[in-house]
C-alpha cells in the first residue's frame, strides 16, 4: 500500500500535509546516486587508513598543534621581520584582499539583486513598464548564474593564467562569484518584503525608484547587510586560500612552512587565521544585533 501523505500540527497553526511518497522517492534516488558514485569511483574506506608515513606525519602535525611556534623554526636571512610581525602582516594583507573584493562585490551584487528581483519589475509595471523588461530580468539572472557557476579558485586560475600574479586579479577572482551570490540571495530577500509600503507610495504618486528606495530596500536592508557580513568572513577565508597560488596572504606562509616541514609555524599561522575569523564574526554579530 502506497504511503500518500502525513500530517503535522504546529502549535496554534493549521494542519500541514507532506507527501511522504515524494520524499521517500527523493531520498531513495539520492541514496542510489551515492551507491553508484561510490562504485564508479572505487571508494574504499581502507583508503582512509594512513600508511606508515601518514602516521608519522599525522603524529608530528598533531604534536605541533599543541606547541605552535612563537618564532622561526630555522634561521632566516638578515632583515627578515620578526615572526609575530610576519603573522600580523600576512593577516593584514589577507583582510585587504577580502575588503577589496567585497568593495566590488557589494555594489555590483546590490544592483544585480534589484534587477533580478520580481519586486522591482512589478513596480515598473505599475508605473508603465515596457515589454523588454522581462528580457532584461532574464538576462540579468543568466549573468548572475554565470558569475556563480565558477568557484573563486577557478576564477583565480583563469586570471592568473591571463594576467599573471597581481593583486587586481586576486581581488576580481573573489569579487565575481561573491557578487553573483549576493545578487542571487539579495533578489530573494527583496522579493520577500511586503508589497504594501511600495504600493501605497505608488498609489500616492511616487515613482518606481522612490517606491523601491523608500518602500522596499529599507525592509530588506538589515538582512542584506547581515548576509554581506557573512560573505566578508567567507572572503577572508578565500583570500587566505589564494596564498597557495602565490599571493601574499597568510595561505602563502602556511604553504611554505608546510613544504619545509615547519609544522609548528604552520599551526601558528592557522591559529592566527582562526583568531581573525572569530574576531570578524564577533564584530559582525554585534553590528547585526544593532541593525535588528
Amino acid at each position: 500500500m502506497a504511503i500518500r501523505s502525513t500530517s503535522t500540527i504546529d502549535a496554534g497553526g493549521p494542519i500541514r500535509r507532506f507527501p511522504l511518497g515524494a520524499r521517500a522517492l527523493t531520498l531513495a534516488l539520492i541514496a542510489a546516486a551515492g551507491v553508484v558514485s561510490a562504485r564508479y569511483l572505487g571508494l574504499d574506506l581502507a583508503g582512509l587508513w594512513p600508511r606508515d608515513a601518514g602516521w608519522n606525519l599525522g603524529g608530528d602535525l598533531l604534536g605541533a598543534a599543541v606547541h605552535p611556534a612563537f618564532g622561526y623554526e630555522n634561521e632566516v636571512p638578515p632583515g627578515t621581520p620578526a615572526f609575530p610581525w610576519r603573522i600580523l602582516g600576512a593577516l593584514w594583507r589577507t583582510v585587504l584582499f577580502a575588503a577589496g573584493a567585497m568593495s566590488l562585490a557589494l555594489p555590483l551584487g546590490l544592483l544585480l539583486s534589484v534587477l533580478a528581483s520580481d519586486r522591482f519589475w512589478q513596480l515598473r509595471r505599475r508605473s508603465g513598464g515596457s515589454p523588454a523588461a522581462r528580457i532584461v530580468q532574464v538576462a540579468v539572472r543568466i549573468l548572475i548564474a554565470l558569475m556563480r557557476s565558477l568557484h573563486e579558485l577557478l576564477w583565480a586560475v583563469l586570471f592568473l593564467a591571463a594576467l599573471g600574479l597581481n593583486s587586481a586579479a586576486a581581488v576580481v577572482s573573489i569579487a565575481i562569484p561573491f557578487a553573483g551570490t549576493l545578487a542571487k540571495v539579495g533578489s530573494e530577500m527583496i522579493d520577500e518584503t511586503s508589497k504594501s509600503p511600495a504600493a501605497a507610495l505608488q498609489d500616492s504618486g511616487a515613482g518606481r525608484w522612490a517606491a523601491l528606495l523608500v518602500g522596499v530596500l529599507p525592509a530588506a536592508l538589515p538582512e542584506l547587510l547581515s548576509y554581506a557580513f557573512y560573505r566578508f568572513e567567507c572572503a577572508i577565508r578565500s583570500a587566505a586560500v589564494l596564498g597557495f597560488f602565490g599571493y601574499p596572504t597568510i595561505g602563502l606562509y602556511v604553504a611554505q612552512s608546510f613544504e619545509n616541514y615547519q609544522l609548528r609555524e604552520v599551526w601558528a599561522y592557522l591559529y592566527a587565521l582562526i583568531a581573525l575569523v572569530v574576531l570578524v564574526e564577533a564584530w559582525s554579530r554585534g553590528v547585526r544585533r544593532r541593525l535588528s
